[in-house]
């Protein structure tokens, strides 16, 4: 089955399931396997790829690169601006670095990873300048809350958001509450980053009544839950070609009513407003 996809308020359609490299590039030994795994998953279509300066020091942009080499076009590539290269001219300086490790002239989209001391406005006005420019498609945020949406959509341009990846799994739900539906009315997907949470759902008993019904893995359930709505992707990293193929699989799980509610019963949505989790 063809990977459902969801669109960027450009236009733009991206895959519900990506691929993330958090931890990847870190040690030279593990290069070609994380290459490889990169690679399987854009043959299977997960072809948007988030990367960030941040991950290795730039090791995992330099994974990225050799995986995407000569296939570029069938590729969508997130990378993200550390918070203290967020001014003007560092951003600027920031995302020329980021292409060159990448090995591209463009950016599809380019996130701001945190926010940190420098004001929105700024970062604003480098992303509106890098887009003018063309090395980048498009620019959001990561580890936004609903206010800090609300004051980044208020600045000149900042209407031009496209995405806030944000941590959201099973047992980190909080922005079910307020800032999923806040982002659907106004059109920009959320991003899940540890979809997974950091492999600890992959062993979590509460999930195998629902994995058995399925014949699938809890991670693969906990995933398909991740993306059961509008206009969530979720980014899970795979180091090792089975789990490449394991969250493909997890993308074609259908849940029933019943799963979800089994699923809320010992995961519970949340009833009020919560402090944005990170990771």
């Amino acid at each position: 089955m063809p990977l459902p996809t969801t669109p960027l308020p450009s236009g733009v359609a991206v895959p519900v399931l990506g691929q993330g490299t958090w931890k990847m590039g870190e040690r030279r030994d593990r290069f070609a396997q994380e290459v490889a795994a990169l690679r399987l998953g854009i043959e299977l279509g997960m072809t948007l790829i988030d990367t960030a300066e941040m991950y290795a020091s730039g090791g995992a942009e330099e994974v990225v690169r050799e995986a995407i080499a000569g296939r570029r076009g069938e590729v969508f590539v997130v990378s993200k601006v550390l918070p203290s290269n967020a001014s003007r001219a560092a951003t600027i300086r920031a995302c020329e670095a980021s292409l060159k490790r990448l090995g591209t002239d463009r950016i599809d989209l380019y996130l701001l990873h945190w926010r940190g001391g420098v004001p929105l406005s700024q970062t604003v006005e480098a992303f509106e300048t890098l887009k003018a420019q063309g090395k980048i498609a498009d620019w959001g945020v990561s580890n936004f809350d609903v206010d800090d949406m609300e004051e980044l959509e208020a600045l000149p341009g900042g209407k031009a958001v496209a995405a806030n990846q944000v941590l959201y799994h099973l047992g980190s739900r909080g922005i079910d509450f307020d800032l999923i539906p806040c982002q659907r009315k106004r059109g920009i997907p959320v991003m899940a980053y540890c979809p997974i949470g950091e492999g600890d759902l992959a062993r979590d008993g509460r999930l195998c009544v629902v994995a058995e019904r399925h014949g699938a893995t809890p991670a693969q359930i906990a995933l398909a839950w991740t993306i059961r709505g509008e206009g969530v992707i979720a980014i899970p990293k795979a180091a090792q070609e089975k789990h490449v193929r394991d969250n493909r699989a997890a993308a074609d799980i259908r849940l029933t009513a019943q799963d979800i509610a089994d699923l809320d019963a010992a995961f519970p949505p949340p009833s009020r407003k919560q402090p944005l989790a990170m990771v």
